[in-house]
């Protein structure tokens, strides 16, 4: 018997495969880019909020005379910095680097997934890249561990040609203790004194004063930050298929698992370039700390560590290292876990 088509039929056809072709239209580069931006500037934000007493007292750990250090540690800093200035001390100069941090951890996530694109389209052959295209971004073959940390350290290159100004006007203010500065030069009011004071003294290039260690701590950090994250998330991921026998994704990881996994992440970050980050910190503040005036007497990288070790040995690279390896962790846990959080309810 012949099967008689009518107009409805025909209709409803239509309207089915219009929806199934809507449904798997896949989401275009410029949306995954826009979530990452937003998503990772909320991570960012939250975890400053953490963050930014424990960069206080460590920056002017890093900072103080290396023959006549002002405190004995971190403890010390801590109560002398609450005894003169208040609670409000330890957020001295905080606008410029909540910005900053926004910024810093938009251009992270964003350049981390980007390279993980651009790895995955060389990578993969093309058949399989158009089915990809229809798979959620969480459902697609994990990369391998290499290929994760070259993407961490490209999106960690990439993030010090902006992280760069933001620590300079936030090492700038942060090494002035007390209403009356114990450093040389003037006394700044807030961020944007600083930005007038740099660019009339500096130029714009002064904004980036101390880059190659920028460059080189974001780019080792973000190698470090991103393959121990994705490398702990991997383990819990292989734990949980031979408990269950099926497939565990990162999206079936629990918020205790992410928060361990960017905790140690954060950890391993901060202690695998600590004393780049110290040379850094040194640069930064030439000027206050040491009374050099325009572009005199400012040392190169290679001068400033060779200093740094002439004076207080290899130990003066580690002042301060070890509550900067304890506040990353509970940052860093923070912003994997709103970073994830936000990627699984927002980001399809």
């Amino acid at each position: 018997m012949e099967t008689q088509t009518t107009p409805n039929t025909i209709l409803l056809g239509t309207e089915s495969l219009f929806q199934q072709q809507h449904k798997e239209e896949p989401k275009s580069n410029l949306r995954h880019q826009l979530n990452d931006l937003m998503f990772g500037s909320i991570a960012g934000m939250v975890g400053k909020f953490v963050e930014y007493p424990f960069d206080t007292i460590k920056v002017r750990l890093q900072t103080q005379p290396l023959d006549q250090p002002h405190f004995s540690g971190p403890w010390d800093c801590l109560k002398t910095l609450l005894k003169h200035e208040g609670l409000k001390g330890l957020f001295t100069g905080m606008s410029s680097p909540l910005v900053g941090s926004m910024v810093e951890n938009a251009a992270l996530f964003v350049g981390y997934r980007q390279v993980q694109r651009m790895i995955r389209s060389y990578s993969t052959p093309i058949d399989e890249l158009e089915k990809q295209k229809y798979m959620a971004e969480e459902d697609l073959p994990a990369l391998s561990m290499s290929q994760l940390v070259l993407a961490g350290a490209a999106s960690g290159a990439i993030a010090s040609f902006v992280l760069t100004p933001v620590e300079l006007i936030k090492c700038k203010l942060q090494v002035q203790i007390g209403k009356h500065s114990v450093t040389h030069g003037v006394q700044f009011t807030g961020p944007f004194h600083v930005i007038q004071h740099v660019v009339k003294t500096h130029g714009l290039s002064g904004f980036y004063r101390g880059f190659l260690a920028t460059l080189l701590r974001e780019a080792g950090g973000g190698a470090f930050w991103f393959g121990s994250y994705e490398y702990i998330c991997a383990q819990f991921i292989k734990r949980r298929e031979m408990k269950t026998g099926g497939v565990v994704l990162k999206k079936d990881l629990s918020p205790y698992e992410l928060m361990l996994g960017g905790a140690l992440g954060g950890m391993a970050y901060n202690a695998s370039l600590y004393p780049v980050d110290v040379i850094k910190s040194q640069m930064q503040t030439d000027e206050q700390l040491l009374g050099s005036a325009k572009g005199a007497g400012q040392r190169t990288f290679v001068q400033t560590a060779k200093e740094i070790y002439s004076v207080g040995g290899y130990k003066a690279f580690y002042r301060g290292c070890g509550i900067t390896v304890a506040r990353s962790a509970p940052t860093s846990a923070i912003i994997f876990l709103t970073y994830e959080t936000l990627s699984r309810h927002f980001g399809n």
